[in-house]
C-alpha cells in the first residue's frame, strides 16, 4: 500500500466516522485547524513524531491543546493517528479529509494564505471570485501564514493565484536585476 493509499485511507474512515456520528462538519473543521498548528510548529510536530516519547505522554500533549476546545472524536481521531505512528502525516490526512468532505457536497477546497485574519465577508467575496475564477464550487479554508507579508495566496486544487506581496517584491526584484 502506497503512502497517498494510507493516508487516504485514514481520511475515508474518518470521513465516515464522523459523519455517522454526525459530526463531520465539526471534526473537518477541527482537523484543518489542528493540521496548520502542527505544519506551522517544527517542536509540535517533532513532539509528536518522536517515537522516544512515550504514547501516552504525546497523547497527554493533545489532551493539553484540544480539552475541551474540541470535539472528543477529533481528540481520538488525533490520538489514533498518534498512536499508529502517524503524526507527521496528520496534515495530509486532515487536507485529505477536508478535500473528501468537500467532496461529499459536491465542492472543491480553495485555502487562502493571508499574513491576517480574514472577517467573513472578505472570504465570502473571495469564495464567489475564486468559484467564478475556476469554474467549480468551492469551500474556502483561511490559513494565518506570516510568509505571506501581505495580500493572499489562493489554492484551488492545482491552480494558484498568487496575490502576495512578497510575490509582487520577487517580480519586481527580478525585473531589476534583468533590467
Amino acid at each position: 500500500m502506497s503512502e497517498d493509499d494510507r493516508i487516504k485511507g485514514y481520511a475515508a474512515g474518518l470521513l465516515e466516522i464522523a459523519r455517522g456520528e454526525g459530526q463531520l462538519d465539526r471534526v473537518e473543521r477541527e482537523m484543518y485547524r489542528v493540521a496548520r498548528a502542527v505544519e506551522g510548529s517544527e517542536e509540535l510536530r517533532g513532539t509528536l513524531s518522536d517515537p522516544r516519547i512515550p504514547i501516552e505522554r504525546r497523547q497527554g500533549i493533545i489532551a493539553d491543546l484540544l480539552g475541551g476546545r474540541a470535539a472528543e472524536l477529533t481528540v481520538a481521531a488525533i490520538d489514533f493517528i498518534v498512536a499508529s505512528g502517524r503524526a507527521k502525516d496528520l496534515p495530509e490526512i486532515a487536507d485529505a479529509l477536508t478535500e473528501a468532505a468537500a467532496a461529499t457536497r459536491s465542492r472543491e477546497v480553495a485555502e487562502i494564505r493571508s499574513a491576517v485574519e480574514l472577517d467573513d465577508d472578505t472570504v465570502r467575496r473571495l469564495a464567489a471570485a475564486l468559484g467564478k475564477a475556476t469554474g467549480k464550487q468551492v469551500e474556502v479554508k483561511v490559513v494565518v501564514d506570516p510568509s505571506v507579508v501581505g495580500g493572499i495566496v489562493a489554492r484551488v486544487g492545482d491552480t494558484v493565484i498568487d496575490g502576495s506581496v512578497r510575490r509582487r517584491l520577487d517580480s519586481l526584484r527580478h525585473a531589476l536585476r534583468a533590467g
